[in-house]
């Protein structure tokens, strides 16, 4: 496992992270206190630190079960937990929703089922699409300054939200927007239009839910396996229901029988490439350790540009209008072949 500092703050964090979503039963398919005990001694024996969890994991389980589990070297890992959802399907107005009211009571909640006192990175999980940034940030703030949440950040947030938010927190002196999450995979490449771009420009680092498509770039689907498909969560699972995921797993299923891997391994392995960390969601031991593996993984060149052409997907406008020959001459006054453009995206 190797490490890395967390967008452009000083938080050291290991380049894969565990994600808890099957700590616990209480949707009916996740994982017993003694399996979920297994796979976080596995993960922390690998060298991992990274442990994402959130208040409505298994309604509330995931964070009971970590309480345990981090108890004894809470100092040695970096807990991320979000707010937004509530904890239970039937969560009140005042328990969902991105304000402040929200926020402080998921806060509090996830402070007594974690048993701790701190929470080093805090979430907004989703945007309520009503509370406005500059509240969210505020609210953030107060919550860093208190010390009861050390980082924050964003997840599942459009790109022009996230890149208000983090212009109003560095005018104001407010805790920076440390990292963003969002889902990305070989099946999922609709961040790199505008999410990607922005965090590199503003220095935001980036997790990425989903590196195997909710399943189904491990095969498994293909093979005619159960898993995730087969439960409520199946709106959160890619299907081969078209001729290019098709061929997206089939270019993924050859590389890994050419290396001698899983194709699991691949995916994973491919989107930290791109400067994404990624978050697996196992079940089993058996498969986080599987999904480790693909930290130590060697893709080549000739590899990782098989599958960046088989996955690409069309970026639009204002993209497609940017590189067109034409507007490339027009705006370096027919220098472009002589013109080294930047080696990182600028705002």
């Amino acid at each position: 496992m190797r490490y890395k500092y967390l967008g452009q703050s000083g938080l050291r964090v290991s380049n894969l992270s565990l994600g808890t979503g099957n700590f616990g039963t209480a949707w009916g398919h996740g994982a017993s206190p003694a399996d979920a005990k297994a796979m976080y001694d596995h993960y922390r024996g690998a060298g991992g630190n990274f442990i994402d969890t959130s208040t409505n994991y298994q309604f509330g389980e995931a964070e009971v079960y970590l309480a345990d589990m981090i108890a004894s070297d809470r100092d040695d890992v970096v807990l991320a937990t979000k707010y937004t959802t509530g904890t239970t399907a039937d969560s009140s107005l005042q328990l969902t929703g991105n304000g402040r009211k929200s926020m402080i009571q998921s806060v509090e909640a996830s402070l007594r089922r974690l048993k701790t006192d701190r929470i080093d990175l805090l979430w907004a999980h989703a945007s309520d699409n009503a509370t406005p940034i500059e509240e969210i940030l505020r609210a953030f703030d107060d919550l860093v300054r208190s010390g009861k949440v050390l980082y924050v950040g964003l997840s599942n947030f459009p790109a022009w939200r996230i890149a208000a938010g983090a212009t109003v927190a560095s005018l104001r002196g407010w805790a920076p927007l440390a990292a963003i999450q969002l889902e990305y995979s070989l099946v999922e490449r609709a961040a790199e239009r505008d999410l990607l771009p922005m965090a590199e420009a503003f220095g935001i680092g980036v997790l990425g839910y989903s590196p195997l498509g909710g399943g189904m770039l491990t095969g498994k689907y293909r093979r005619g396996e159960s898993g995730r498909a087969q439960t409520f969560l199946s709106v959160f699972v890619h299907k081969e229901d078209d001729g290019n995921k098709n061929a997206i797993l089939d270019v993924v299923q050859g590389i890994a029988d050419d290396a001698g891997v899983t194709p699991g391994e691949v995916a994973i392995r491919w989107s930290m490439t791109k400067g994404v960390i990624p978050i697996v969601g196992p079940r089993t031991t058996e498969q986080l350790t599987t999904n480790l593996r693909a930290a130590e993984l060697e893709l080549s060149a000739e590899q990782i540009e098989r599958l960046d052409k088989v996955s690409a997907i069309p970026l639009g406008y204002p993209h497609k209008f940017r590189k067109d020959p034409f507007v490339n001459q027009s705006i370096t006054g027919g220098r472009a072949e002589s013109l080294d453009a930047p080696s990182h995206f600028v705002l």
